[in-house]
Order: C-alpha cells, then structure tokens, then sequence
C-alpha cells in the first residue's frame, strides 16, 4: 500500500458566515444587501412549476425552520444538498434547514480547518455557495452598483478573512467576477491578484447565463487580465445554471450522471474558440467534471480539426495547432473517475489531473477522502510518485501554490 501524502483538494465549498455581507456593505444597504433571516413554513411548488418556501402554521405537514438568504427580491433558502456530510447526510437534498442543523466547518474557519485534518487534507479551493458557483446572484439582480459591491465584499472576505490567518496556505483564494461587464471583471481580477488570489470562478457555458460566448471575443479584456496576473480560470458543473436531463419525470440519477455533459460543452468550446492560442499562458480548470470522457472528445476534435476544410474554412488561422496540442493548460477534477485514471496519458497525462475531496456536498467522502483517494491510487495502478502526482502535484503547478508556501 503506497502512502497517501496530504491532500490538496481542488474543489470544495464554503456556505457563507450569515454575517458576510451585512459586515462588508455600506449601512445604507443593510435592508438590502444579502442577509440571513429565519422562516417556519416547507418547500412547495409554486404556480410556474418552481420550487419555493411556503410560510405555514406550525401544523401543517412537512413544515419546519429554515434559515434563509435575502436579498432584494430574492428568498433563497438553505437546503441539505449545500451541507450534505454530517448531521444532515440522511436528509433528502431538497429539505430545508438551518445553520445550526450543519456541521460548523460548513462556514467557520477554525473548524474547516480541523475537518481537513480529519479528512488527510493539507490545502483547499472553495467555491461559493449563496453567489452559486460562478456569482450568478448578483448577475440577475437589477441593481448593478450593489451587485458588484457584494461581488467586491465577498473577495475581500474569501482573501482577508476565509483565507487569511491560520488558514494561510491551507485555504486557497478563490474569488468571483462581475460577469455583467468584462472589463468589470477584469479590473476585479486585477485588485484581486494584487490582494493575493489568483484563481477566479467562471461559467463553463456563458450563454445559458444570457452571456456572450467565449468565441464573441467579449471576454478577451477578462482572459487578458487572467493571463497577465497568472490567474487560473475555473468552471465548476452547474455554473451555467442548467444541467441536463431526458425528461420532466427523469429521476434524480440522470442529471447526476450526465452533469459531466456542461465540461465536455465547455471544454470544446475553449479548444475550438482560439482563446487558449491567443493567450499561451492562460490555465483553465473544470471542477467535478471528471476526465474519463476526454480522450474521445480530443480525439473527435483533432479529427475534425485534420479535415477543417471539409466543416469550416479558417479553422486553422483561428487554432494553428491541433486541438489537442493545449491541453497542458487544461486541467481536470476527479473525485472518483477510476476510468480516467486508467486513461491517463490520453486525458493530457496524470500532470492534468487533480483530486477533489467536494467537502461538504453529497459526492464527498468526508471524512474518508484519503481512503477513497487510495482506492483511485490502487485501482489505476499508480505508482508513488503518480499518487503524489495526482493529490497533490498537478494542483502545485496549476495554481502556482509555491506562493502560499506548497511547494511540494
């Protein structure tokens, strides 16, 4: 049995301290800003087919207190599926709850930081929880000039609070964009990287946010500013707000199994689009999208790629090499992909793929990560040196952790 190095998990999540934004925004938006209040009531659907939280007498069925998030005219309440390990690990993913019902190192630092000890984890990336995955909360509220406040308080907070301190080197900054306005978010990407954070969250499908696509050129002062200030691009499934499915009554399942569908998406359009040319220093990363399904997708874009002339003339101005060619910026995260290990070398090479723990979403293993991450090791026949490689190695190099002091 090899021993298992410490864990630098590339993907997992923070659900937001109540306090965040009420501690960050001016006063005049206190009524305003995003907030956590207090409700008895259960979800039900409403009129136009949506699920949402019904206020109910205390006896009415199903009903129970749930914390939620306001802001403006949203009502967004806690649900198990955001904290599903531990105390609420039973509860079906749509229920509900409060902060007190999830374990405290769903939001505090101090015990964040004694879980990732318990579950063989050095250093973590976490994504947001309230923001959704690449800030899409603030892109569908109205009022432009809070959104991009909360968009600036909850970066200054990642970096200076959920980051700093004893969590210094072990958790990894990851901020958001204004995704409204390109060079928004490339100013935001700038004071960002001069505050220390060098890794941004963003949509692996822009368009089904009602966004230019990456092939518009809209993005290109965005990707700039990433590429100048070496700041890794990451798209987490479900940051194009949709997942796909087969049908109205298709269970649970199928969309489980196919959100690995968004990161194929994506992952043809940046090969396709010319931006990974345009910029040879810029690093993209697809978190839970898993790798198994790449050496196919590679291989069918090389090929038309090889015979551009007979889908699209042009094609190789836009991608002088084969599609293939820059996937030593393209990185994947596997939590439990034996597949793709196995297939390694056609995925881009074991120095492309990284390791997720997903702490504290339903895919975790907490607190049984390092186990799983040796079933992987086992299973795909890796050595010592590939085992380091794949917990820990790939995500160095990737983010460059040697400036938190990871260097090995």
């Amino acid at each position: 049995m090899i021993e298992m190095p410490r864990i630098i998990s590339v993907d997992d999540h923070i659900v937001e301290p109540p306090s965040l934004w009420q501690d960050r925004l001016p006063r005049k938006y206190a009524d305003r800003g995003p907030r956590v209040e207090r409700h008895f009531g259960r979800l039900d659907w409403n009129t136009g087919g949506k699920l949402e939280f019904v206020d109910t007498d205390r006896d009415v069925e199903g009903s129970r207190w749930a914390d939620h998030w306001v802001y403006d005219d949203l009502r967004w309440p806690l649900l198990a599926g955001w904290a599903a390990v531990g105390p609420v690990r039973e509860l079906e993913a749509m229920t509900a709850i409060c902060y007190d019902d999830i374990l405290t190192g769903c939001h505090d630092q101090t015990a964040r930081l004694a879980d990732m000890d318990l579950n063989h984890v050095e250093a973590s990336l976490c994504f947001p929880t309230f923001p959704r995955f690449c800030g899409q909360t603030f892109l569908e509220r109205e009022d432009k000039d809070l959104a991009h406040l909360c968009v600036q308080a909850y970066n200054d907070w990642m970096i200076d609070d959920w980051c700093a301190g004893p969590g210094y080197g072990r958790l990894i900054p990851l901020t958001i964009v204004p995704l409204w306005d390109a060079e928004l978010a490339a100013a935001e990407v700038r004071r960002c990287a001069d505050k220390g954070s060098h890794a941004i969250t963003f949509s692996e499908i822009p368009p089904f946010l009602g966004l230019p696509s990456i092939h518009s050129g809209y993005w290109d002062p965005m990707f700039a500013a990433c590429a100048e200030t070496e700041t890794v691009v990451n798209m987490h499934v479900g940051s194009a707000s949709k997942l796909t499915t087969t049908s109205a009554d298709a269970p649970v399942a199928v969309w489980a199994a196919l959100t690995v569908q968004n990161a194929q998406a994506g992952l043809v359009d940046w090969l396709c689009s010319g931006v990974l040319a345009r910029y040879p220093t810029l690093k993209i990363a697809f978190s839970e999208g898993q790798v198994g399904w790449m050496p196919f997708m590679l291989e069918r874009l090389d090929s038309i790629w090889e015979r551009s002339e007979v889908y699209e003339k042009g094609m190789r101005d836009r991608i002088p090499e084969r599609p293939s060619s820059y996937i030593d910026r393209v990185y994947g995260c596997i939590f439990d992909d034996v597949h793709g290990l196995i297939n390694r070398e056609l995925a881009g090479g074991l120095s492309q793929i990284m390791f997720e723990t997903d702490y504290p979403h339903a895919d975790s293993a907490f607190p049984h990560s390092r186990q799983t991450a040796e079933k992987l090791v086992a299973a795909a026949g890796l050595n010592e040196h590939e085992a380091w490689q794949f917990v820990r190695g790939s995500a160095i190099e990737c983010y460059q952790l040697g400036r938190y002091g990871i260097t090995a």
